[in-house]
């Protein structure tokens, strides 16, 4: 999408503004979810199981996440559509299907058990939440790919209506799921995946003028595209979030292992559902930096600025609940933990303060790359952000000995530190020839 007109801050947040309510509202929804667990019965197994569960329903998400940049780069008209929309109905059977196989119970017992080590009652719960997460990840591919095309013709403003779909369908079925006495672990499962489907069918429904005129459109941009450029386009990225979302099953590995364990699997959504909600905020940017930057990327300079005033204010919010009582409002009064599990939660959270900052670079970095067309970088400096959260895990949890949830909060900010580092250089050169 073209500026007409000079790029001004405010032309910034009224573009990003939808976007930014959309993720802060999604990152509302497993500390709400959370909320109903941890007031069910057995509230430690069932915490566990859940998070074990959606981190394996975010691997199999993982290849379907960078379809909303990547319609938003590449849909410019009825030939690039319809290419990118058979890429998309071939990708959400891809990964319905090895989700499937996932679930197989030998499969699952041999990855979460066997390998994983993760205890058996905890498991066995996880096995039934992760079969109500079917929906999930094709879901979620539908619905980017629309939204993508929705936010390249600026209408941002519907892909939050869509997300306000999806809230709301998240509250009803969490209070009836809960009212009616489910198991915790099935209540969030069920309350996310009916919520997402929702959204992707409101998402379709918002988008039906906007396709309407682009199947007449003559795609004199994207005319060539065809399964095999947006294979070499999209595999990058998919494997960027699949590098980046697949780390959680390492995490839960040392988790497993470590010191306080079922504690710390039962901690680590909890914090990482806090973070989340700042962590948005840098999410959702990336996609406006695509959109704006311009032609002749005149307007890089002021969404440069823009991240970096956003990176400051995230940090600041964050630390005045890591720091303050704020924080035992949050993980006691709010997430109802137990004085156990809350007492675990506030170093975890204090270490993780640089997070969202960190997010908010290293999205402004993808955009940049993902503008130039060359997206290898992305997912090598993700590889890098993997190795390194191992790495820190191993020496933390086999080496030092230290509480999981200790363990793995360190681990994330030091990975994404690497990562954001290791890209600097490629964006100074992306700079240099813009420039020149």
């Amino acid at each position: 999408m073209e500026i007409i007109g000079k790029l001004t801050y405010r032309r910034i947040l009224l573009f990003w503004g939808p976007l930014a309510l959309t993720w802060l509202m999604m990152a509302f929804e497993q500390p709400f979810l959370i909320a109903f667990i941890a007031r069910l019965g057995d509230a430690k197994v069932n915490l566990a199981a859940f998070g074990i569960a959606g981190s394996f329903a975010m691997i199999f998400e993982a290849p379907v996440i960078m379809l909303m940049s990547t319609s938003t780069a590449l849909v410019t008209g009825h030939h690039s559509y319809r290419k990118l929309k058979h890429f998309t109905d071939l990708l959400n059977s891809g990964v319905t299907l090895v989700q499937l196989i996932m679930l197989i119970p030998p499969v699952f017992r041999f990855i979460v058990i066997n390998l994983m080590g993760v205890p058996e009652e905890v498991a066995g719960v996880a096995h039934t939440a992760l079969l109500i997460f079917l929906p999930w990840a094709a879901s979620i591919g539908y619905r980017r790919f629309y939204q993508g095309i929705l936010i390249r013709n600026n209408l941002t403003r519907r892909v939050t209506y869509g997300t306000m779909v999806r809230m709301t369908v998240i509250v009803i079925t969490g209070v009836l799921l809960y009212s009616a006495g489910v198991r915790g672990a099935y209540v969030g499962a069920g309350a996310m995946s009916l919520a997402v489907f929702s959204e992707a069918i409101a998402t379709r429904l918002m988008a039906a003028s906007t396709v309407r005129a682009l199947v007449i459109k003559d795609d004199t941009e994207n005319g060539h595209l065809n399964l095999r450029n947006i294979l070499k386009f999209y595999y990058p990225l998919a494997l960027t979030s699949l590098l980046s979302l697949g780390v959680h099953p390492f995490v839960t590995f040392f988790l497993g292992r470590s010191t306080m364990a079922v504690e710390s699997l039962a901690v680590l959504p909890v914090v990482n559902s806090l973070v989340f909600i700042f962590r948005s905020l840098g999410l959702s940017y990336q996609e406006v930096v695509i959109a704006l930057i311009g032609k002749e990327k005149q307007n890089y300079s002021m969404l440069r600025n823009y991240a970096v005033r956003l990176g400051i204010i995230v940090t600041v919010l964050i630390s005045v609940i890591a720091f303050t009582p704020l924080a035992d409002l949050w993980f006691t009064d709010i997430s109802g933990l137990d004085g156990e599990l809350a007492g675990l939660s506030y170093l975890p959270l204090q270490i993780m303060i640089l997070l969202p900052a960190l997010t908010v670079l290293l999205n402004f970095q993808r955009s940049l790359f993902v503008v130039n067309g060359t997206t290898g970088p992305i997912s090598a400096a993700t590889a890098v952000e993997l190795v390194g959260i191992i790495a820190v895990l191993l020496v933390c949890v086999i080496f030092l000995g230290m509480v999981g949830v200790f363990a793995a909060s360190i681990a994330f900010v030091a990975g994404k530190g690497m990562s954001t580092l290791y890209l600097l250089p490629g964006q100074s050169a992306l700079l240099k020839r813009w420039r020149g």
